[in-house]
């Protein structure tokens, strides 16, 4: 019996000797934070391999998404989806905005603009919608109704480096998009995130705030916070992105694999890609109800596998952080999504383990 073990994701990681040579400069130059000279290679480098005007790296993406409601001076209701991490909801209500839940659409799985209008009152000043598993929101209805009622949009997009619409990166759209750079993205700095804007005001309004303040000068000119990102994690961002490509057809030929051997189960459908292309990160399978789920993990924990439940149980449902909001939809899917392994040392014989079990549940 095979008893190796797999898990949901893996970091990718680059050739060892790349990361250790961008190291011996950091200790030469005994520079590790305080925009040092990797963030601000690794920023420009970015930047241009996604075309973007300017990416700007914080410490990890929960903060790039209080970055980015700090940077706009919300303080008030923020629209946002029920079906996403808790990082979401923790970063509004941290920045003092209170989080309303908008249900979402059972297809792409991401914010129902149909559903966002009704939510909206004389408190409501943004909304934060997530490109869930990288797959572009509706951005030009959320962009019409933000117009309408004059409020700001932040993309949550922690899944989304490599997702586009209408050839320009996803990150390009909003006010203000939020990434993640976690260790399990498609590409990672092993904590790190960071925002994308194309209003420069606003880029060097976040590029002080993550400094507690600092301008130009080193002058303390706004309350700020400590959200910048060491020459460490610089340095593996850097090193990573030299394979980006190589990773992100990876996962994309492993995604097609998966899809084309289980396309003909009837119990099970897929999340919809309506708005644009995706990036592939993750595999998300729904199941026809929570029982076959269950058994379906089960069966696949019993031979060392371990798929995960993104995400469960549905935001609205955390009673002791957040008021309860009825959203049925995204307590539905949550109770019957699970995404299957997939990452870049992931090989085709553990993806066969994977189908075969899941084939017979």
């Amino acid at each position: 019996m095979n008893k190796k073990t797999i898990f949901v994701t893996q970091p990718s990681l680059p050739p060892i000797e790349d990361y250790i040579e961008l190291l011996k400069g950091v200790w030469d130059r005994k520079i590790l934070t305080h925009n040092g000279p990797l963030v601000q290679r690794f920023e420009e480098e970015l930047s241009q391999k996604l075309d973007i005007d300017n990416f700007i790296a914080s410490s990890n993406g929960t903060l790039a998404i209080q970055l980015a409601i700090a940077a706009l001076e919300l303080k008030g209701e923020v629209i946002t989806t029920s079906f996403s991490w808790i990082a979401t909801i923790s970063a509004i209500k941290w920045e003092g905005c209170t989080p309303v839940f908008c249900d979402i659409d059972p297809e792409t799985l991401n914010i129902d603009p149909a559903k966002i209008e009704m939510l909206i009152t004389d408190k409501t000043v943004a909304i934060v919608p997530v490109h869930v598993f990288g797959n572009p929101c509706d951005v030009i209805a959320i962009e019409a109704i933000a117009k309408k009622y004059n409020l700001k949009v932040i993309y949550d997009a922690a899944h989304a480096i490599g997702s586009f619409f209408e050839d320009k990166s996803i990150l390009t759209y909003g006010d203000i998009s939020a990434t993640s750079l976690h260790a399990t993205k498609l590409l990672n700095t092993a904590e790190g995130g960071g925002c994308v804007t194309n209003d420069k005001e606003l880029q060097n309004k976040i590029k002080r705030l993550r400094f507690f303040g600092h301008d130009d000068n080193k002058d303390i000119i706004e309350d700020g916070l400590n959200g910048k990102m060491t020459e460490i994690q610089a340095a593996l961002g850097i090193a990573n992105l030299k394979y980006f490509d190589e990773v992100l057809e990876d996962r994309k030929n492993k995604y097609l694999y998966y899809q084309e051997r289980i396309n003909s189960n009837k119990n099970i459908s897929f999340q919809t890609i309506k708005h644009g292309s995706i990036n592939y990160s993750y595999f998300p399978v729904i199941f026809k109800d929570e029982k076959m789920l269950l058994t379906a993990q089960k069966r696949m924990n019993e031979k060392n596998i371990y798929p995960r439940r993104y995400f469960y149980p549905s935001l609205n449902t955390f009673s002791k952080v957040v008021d309860y909001a009825y959203t049925p939809i995204s307590e539905d899917i949550s109770n019957r999504i699970l995404c299957l392994p997939l990452y870049w040392e992931l090989s085709y014989s553990d993806i066969d383990r994977v189908i075969k079990i899941f084939n017979e549940v």
